[in-house]
């Protein structure tokens, strides 16, 4: 009897453990088709852009450090702060990035050519950070970066794309979004020095 007990134990055992087994595999395609999703979803570090000067810059270089991006233009009520994002490379530099980029989707507030916003920048305000070359932040022709700044599916949470010139996009050390500041939010504020640990 106790043999009989003894192999009828073993048979559940066994049929438990090939049930076991076999959610292994399932749990392991799932985890493989996530991770293969996720891997698809574009990451901050992927992006590569041209300058304003037409030269490459590869995204990937900004690793470990924070950054600000904003969208620019040279003849809105806000390009004042211009001289903000020049004082906060020049104090802070060492706790964020700046990247500059100029968009004419509002009010026509941009429109001139890369070399005519770069003279701007350099004789107006001074500005020693990095500009990019002139791109569309909103509508059909959203430059990729910016999908991905105003789209939760990719960059996790945020779905604001920018209202008017001089939104906001704060990136961590790790290449995640982590905050979203509208147009009157100046550079030098309390609510940007906290985020980059300068105050």
């Amino acid at each position: 009897m106790n043999h009989i007990f003894l192999a009828c134990l073993l048979f559940v055992s066994a049929c438990v453990g090939a049930n076991e087994t076999k959610s292994g595999p399932e749990t392991a395609e799932a985890s493989i088709i996530n991770t293969t999703t996720m891997q698809e979803k574009p990451s901050f570090y992927d992006f590569k852009m041209k300058d304003i000067n037409g030269n490459e810059v590869d995204f990937s270089t900004f690793k470990g450090k924070k950054v600000l991006l904003v969208n620019v233009a040279s003849k809105c009520g806000y390009t004042p702060q211009y001289a903000e994002l020049e004082e906060l490379n020049k104090k802070h530099g060492d706790k964020v990035v700046i990247l500059g980029f100029p968009a004419n989707n509002f009010g026509n507030q941009e429109p001139g050519s890369n070399a005519e916003i770069a003279e701007f920048c350099r004789t107006t305000y001074g500005v020693s950070f990095q500009m990019f070359e002139k791109i569309s932040v909103k509508g059909d022709d959203m430059h990729p970066l910016y999908k991905w700044l105003s789209t939760k599916e990719l960059n996790g949470w945020n779905s604001d794309a920018p209202k008017w010139n001089f939104c906001k996009y704060l990136i961590n050390e790790k290449g995640e979004l982590v905050k979203f500041y509208g147009s009157g939010i100046k550079p030098m504020s309390n609510d940007i020095l906290t985020a980059i640990g300068a105050n």
